[in-house]
């Protein structure tokens, strides 16, 4: 099956009166003394308009998150986070239960691939954290091949976690980051992007593992100083996004194909409903062999 995901899912909503993140060069956390230079970061830093509910609701089965501790705060609580600091992560893990409460058949992926200012024991306490929001709806690692949605249903699981620290191999349902491997073009030119998109497709492992193809641009400095007031959307998104989605028509599900694909503002062009579609194509070839 082919999967929709969301970049830097939860930056939906960032902290400007909060410090700058322990995920930012130090010249960054200087500048950012200035309120106006954290207003600017917001532009930048957010990736998604949509809430996690929206997201869900509008087909997102796939989740990047990137997660921190907040230093110098009393406690052991963790925040999304994107430059700046977003909602706690306790908070986020329970709205997206609420989805899967109401949606039983629901599936999605987790993948905490970006930790910052977090020691074993920050690890241990958002662990617990997992563990606390969906207890057995949680997927112990298989076989990848074994995991169809069929599967799932049947042991009545619901989230797949991955992560990107030594301590998954602790706990029964943390998957190793390498099994979701997500290639990052790192890029501001559409061409560059989709050209590292098929050579990644052609190079995927053909068992073994997920794969996720990010369909995303990314901002230089230069980029972000010539369009400081613009942000992220109106620069490189909006414009590239209709390409990027005539690439996405083009691909086939399956082995060697498309997986999982990410974007950012999932909402701007029919991006969910166009990838969740290219699934009729596995089931029309289901049906040419029966």
């Amino acid at each position: 099956l082919l999967f929709v995901g969301s970049h830097d899912s939860f930056s939906y909503w960032v902290d400007e009166k909060s410090p700058v993140g322990p995920d930012q060069a130090t010249a960054i956390k200087r500048l950012a003394r200035i309120s106006l230079v954290k207003k600017i970061m917001k532009k930048w830093s957010v990736t998604q308009n949509l809430t996690f509910k929206e997201q869900l609701e509008g087909g997102i089965r796939y989740f990047d998150l990137r997660v921190s501790s907040k230093p110098g705060e009393i406690g052991q609580d963790i925040y999304f986070i994107h430059g700046l600091f977003g909602i706690k992560v306790w908070d986020g893990l329970k709205e997206i239960n609420n989805f899967l409460e109401q949606h039983p058949k629901e599936v999605i992926f987790l993948d905490f691939n970006h930790f910052y200012a977090m020691d074993d024991s920050h690890h241990y306490f958002l662990i617990n954290r997992i563990l606390s929001a969906f207890g057995s709806k949680l997927c112990s690692v298989e076989c990848v091949e074994y995991v169809t949605l069929q599967y799932m249903w049947e042991k009545k699981h619901q989230v797949l976690i991955f992560y990107h620290y030594d301590l998954y191999e602790e706990y029964p349902f943390l998957w190793p980051g390498n099994k979701m491997p997500a290639p990052w073009a790192n890029t501001t030119n559409v061409h560059k992007l989709l050209q590292f998109l098929e050579t990644t497709l052609e190079e995927r492992s053909r068992y073994g593992t997920f794969h996720v193809s990010q369909a995303i641009l990314t901002p230089r400095v230069k980029t972000i100083a010539r369009h400081l007031i613009r942000g992220l959307k109106n620069t490189l998104v909006h414009r590239n996004l209709p390409m990027i989605l005539n690439w996405v028509k083009a691909q086939k599900p399956g082995v060697m194909g498309v997986n999982i694909i990410t974007s950012d503002f999932v909402e701007l062009v029919d991006f969910a409903a166009t990838v969740i579609a290219l699934n009729d194509l596995l089931l029309e070839e289901d049906e040419s062999a029966t």
